[in-house]
């Protein structure tokens, strides 16, 4: 904390001594042993300035039961199990030893960082930690969890996971949570199109991220290239599941699409798996496009005013990894202060709010629904 709290702006609306309170808790977790109660409280001190990009990741320091629970709407769905429990993927997680999952996200929330989006992305790994479900109030009385799952066509089933048979994490919950059902997915390639001809293109981009900083700008410059060739043409962009990156290697892409004919309307899908990057994106695009461009989908996983950039502290002890904010950003009313990069500062714009035109909620893994959404829309265009 002596190398966050003094670089992390985010923490300037909080008072000192709720600081101490939050720290002198997780130091008696740490010196009582207790892993679980430690990463628990400093979840809770970090999650404070409900900043998403401050908080606690504590996937590589815990072990969890061999479910995927998964966000999906305002349902929390299983997305993956192992083979005994296949029959349940894809039902809704109904309670947990009898506590209903509404209760225990209550219970949850100021443990979690961000906006109520973000925390139902963030927050889905808790139901499957045997460690959290103990604080969040889900009774332990035996050694067994028992998940009630509820399938599309209403009918009930039990899952009962011995408490003590953990797996790694990562198999799971990766620890940028993306929504998809496998928690291996990689956002490879950066830019996927596909073109339906005269009615439009769609585009999907699923992250703004590459270390190697060479496979993102040159899929974006082909991109770009695309979309001048055809300056007219309707598009849909696919920003579900991006959790964000460097978004000024994003530009040359929203300059073509900008550019085009005055004509031109754009679809832009997002969820709550969209996040910082993804959300300045669609930010920019907007302030570009004004009407022409529609939100579709629903309420992004980052607001509009946030605290990023910074960087990741490993806590050796404990394996988690502690993400801290350095720089203002505020592309609801266009403010900078002196965290502000300065080429971050340059393309500030004040775009009020970001309202869904219209909502749609469907997984991003299915892309037969995601191509007749695109027909539809191309459709209602011409229409």
């Amino acid at each position: 904390m002596k190398t966050v709290l003094p670089v992390d702006p985010s923490f300037r609306s909080i008072g000192r001594e709720e600081l101490d309170r939050h720290i002198n808790e997780a130091r008696e977790s740490a010196l009582a042993n207790s892993k679980d109660d430690f990463l628990l409280s400093l979840m809770r001190l970090l999650a404070l300035p409900a900043n998403g990009h401050t908080r606690v990741i504590p996937n590589d320091a815990i072990s969890v039961l061999p479910l995927r629970f998964v966000a999906i709407g305002t349902a929390t769905r299983l997305l993956d199990a192992t083979s005994e429990f296949s029959e349940a993927i894809g039902g809704e997680l109904i309670s947990i030893n009898g506590v209903p999952a509404g209760e225990i996200e209550l219970s949850a929330e100021t443990y979690l960082a961000g906006t109520p989006q973000r925390k139902r992305v963030i927050g889905a790994i808790l139901f499957a930690w045997p460690g959290a479900l103990q604080r969040l109030g889900v009774p332990s009385g035996s050694d067994k969890i028992t998940y009630k799952i509820r399938d599309n066509a209403g009918r009930m089933s039990e899952l009962s996971l011995d408490a003590a048979n953990l797996v790694r994490t990562s198999t799971f919950y990766p620890r940028n949570e993306h929504g998809k059902a496998d928690a291996s997915w990689l956002p490879k390639p950066y830019c996927r199109v596909r073109d339906f001809g005269q009615p439009g293109m769609l585009m999907i981009l699923p992250s703004f991220f590459d270390p190697g900083e060479i496979e993102l700008s040159g899929a974006i410059a082909e991109a770009a290239e695309r979309v001048k060739s055809r300056p007219g043409s309707p598009l849909v962009i696919d920003i579900r599941g991006n959790t964000g990156g460097d978004f000024l290697r994003t530009m040359p892409l929203i300059d073509a699409i900008s550019r085009g004919s005055e004509d031109r309307r754009v679809g832009l899908l997002t969820d709550k798996f969209s996040f910082s990057a993804a959300v300045v994106f669609a930010a920019i695009l907007k302030d570009r496009l004004g009407e022409r461009l529609m939100l579709i989908g629903e309420e992004m996983g980052d607001g509009l005013t946030f605290f990023a950039e910074g960087g990741t502290i490993d806590l050796p002890s404990s394996g988690a990894v502690v993400r801290y904010s350095t720089a203002f950003h505020d592309w609801a009313g266009g403010r900078i202060d002196e965290t502000t990069p300065a080429d971050i500062a340059q393309r500030i714009v004040s775009i009020g709010d970001l309202k869904l035109d219209h909502p749609w909620v469907a997984n991003s893994d299915d892309t037969e629904t995601l191509d007749r959404f695109c027909l539809k829309f191309f459709d209602g265009l011409n229409t």
